[in-house]
């Protein structure tokens, strides 16, 4: 028994002038064949599907096909998407004749010209598989699921937290899924609602347990394991699409029944549908949250939510409307904020540490919603941004942002790096040689994942309200191409 493993993984936003490119997922590290399943055995998805084919009593022989993984960031370009679903498809044929696929997807990857690059892979690769061949698929839980990927997949199987803490786990729970349909027999029967609905995501917090989302993913984990279930999943879907097939969904996945999966569906879409006022939050503005931060910042880690410049929901990272005001202020301990910029991280490293950066910082990534900000800086160090993550989105994964500096303008550290990537995670300010936990204030670039970091050691967190590719308040920026009515842009929406 043979059964191939791949991974195509990027969450886009469209409202991110930068395009996603080959060079991307290239830099990020495109893994193919045999050297897949050495390197990513305990990693995430692809290391879920590995580990648990390895304890199959059946002992299959694992297939590595290709990983191909890229931080979030803008729409991918035509000629990208033509390549992700080439090297996909050359790596199944590579593969030989296989018993099964399992498939690590986000479900958010835009390109141009193709507004559901999932659903035209997995379309892709059910017809290079033909109709037989077992294909099963992981989601993340902000994709926006389509009847095409429903259509050529036999189950997805979506996270079912956020931040997302069960990248892995999600993995062995397909696999597992994968083992009943090939060694039990079971006929999944899938069923599929989308709703016009579009969550903030601001408070789709499954770990809180004051929230929606706490309640609906109990609701998921004990659809599971109710008898004929092999998986329940709600996608509250990424918002920063501007795309024709926008909305959140649910999946029911069952043995052979397609009336308890319809039922159960339809039962799980309605409980979405009267909870979505639940998701909307209060939001402060960048003056008020700052002014907050320095009243407490005393007394202990205070983290400001940067969400509308959130690297982690595809956002540039190079925002300056934070700093413009953290610059405002004296501080009695360290703030720490992030910035992607590979153009000053070249030229502090030509400067060298100890010098003067003269400035300008930031707004060049995004030039739609910031500005430079002419700002002269101390070049404190020179580091390499690299090291491994666990926690939100990762177990084990390898992260390489780049050279980096950390500049220093007062009490405010400015964490510069050449590379998007996770500019919330301790182990990047860690890798800076500064102590996240210990700050007076730390700028999260992160909507609602950072908490998984920060909960624990906070005085006080608060979401931001300021403009950028990925706002908290979203419904007022505009769409193009979305279907109407969606809520929140249309409350009068039914469902």
């Amino acid at each position: 028994m043979r059964v191939a493993v791949g991974q195509l993984w990027q969450e886009t936003n469209t409202f991110n002038p930068t395009p996603t490119t080959r060079r991307d997922f290239e830099e990020f590290g495109v893994i193919r064949g045999s050297e897949l399943i050495e390197r990513m055995a305990d990693t995430n998805e692809l290391g879920g599907f590995i580990q648990s084919l390895r304890r199959w009593p059946e002992t299959p022989e694992i297939v590595g096909l290709v990983r191909l993984p890229s931080w979030p960031s803008g729409t991918a370009t035509a000629e990208t998407f033509i390549w992700l679903r080439d090297e996909l498809l050359a790596a199944i044929e590579a593969a030989g004749p296989c018993d099964a696929i399992l498939l690590a997807l986000h479900g958010a990857l835009v390109s141009a010209g193709e507004p559901d690059v999932e659903g035209a892979v997995l379309e892709a690769v059910r017809q290079r598989i033909g109709p037989k061949i077992p294909l099963v698929a992981t989601l993340d839980l902000h994709a926006n699921i389509t009847e095409r990927m429903v259509k050529n997949a036999d189950a997805l199987v979506l996270y079912h937290t956020a931040p997302h803490i069960d990248v892995f786990e999600s993995g062995q729970r397909a696999a597992r899924i994968l083992r009943r349909i090939l060694i039990e027999g079971v006929r999944p029967a899938m069923a599929f609602r989308k709703l016009p609905m579009v969550a903030p995501v601001e408070r789709a917090n499954t770990q809180d347990p004051a929230s929606v989302s706490h309640r609906l993913r109990k609701k998921l984990e004990l659809l599971e394991i109710q008898p004929g279930v092999l998986a329940a999943g709600l996608a509250t879907v990424q918002p920063w699409l501007d795309i024709p097939d926008l909305g959140s969904a649910v999946i029911i996945v069952t043995d052979n029944d397609p009336a308890l999966s319809s039922r159960l569906a339809d039962q799980l879409a309605a409980n979405l549908w009267g909870s979505r006022h639940e998701y909307l939050i209060e939001l402060m503005n960048a003056a008020e949250a700052v002014r907050l931060a320095h009243d407490l910042h005393a007394e202990g880690l205070v983290v400001l939510s940067d969400c509308a410049d959130a690297t982690t929901s595809g956002s540039p990272g190079d925002s300056t409307w934070l700093l413009r005001e953290l610059i405002e202020y004296r501080w009695k301990r360290p703030v720490l904020v992030t910035l992607v910029s590979p153009e000053v991280v070249n030229e502090c490293r030509r400067l060298g540490e100890g010098a003067i950066h003269p400035g300008p910082l930031g707004g060049v990534r995004d030039h739609r919603f910031s500005k430079p900000l002419s700002l002269e800086t101390r070049i404190e160090r020179l580091f390499d941004a690299r090291f491994v993550m666990s926690g939100h989105l990762a177990r084990n994964m390898a992260i390489d942002m780049g050279s980096s500096v950390v500049l220093s303008h007062g009490d405010v550290r400015i964490v510069v790096t050449s590379r998007s990537g996770p500019h919330f995670s301790p182990l990047l300010f860690q890798t800076a040689g500064l102590d996240a936990f210990n700050a007076g204030v730390l700028i999260a670039k992160s909507p609602c994942g950072f908490r998984a970091s920060y909960s624990a050691h906070a005085r006080e967190i608060k979401v931001v309200n300021a403009p950028g590719c990925s706002p908290p308040d979203f419904w007022k920026y505009e769409y193009r191409q979305i279907p109407r009515p969606l809520w929140p842009w249309d409350e009068d929406t039914t469902y």
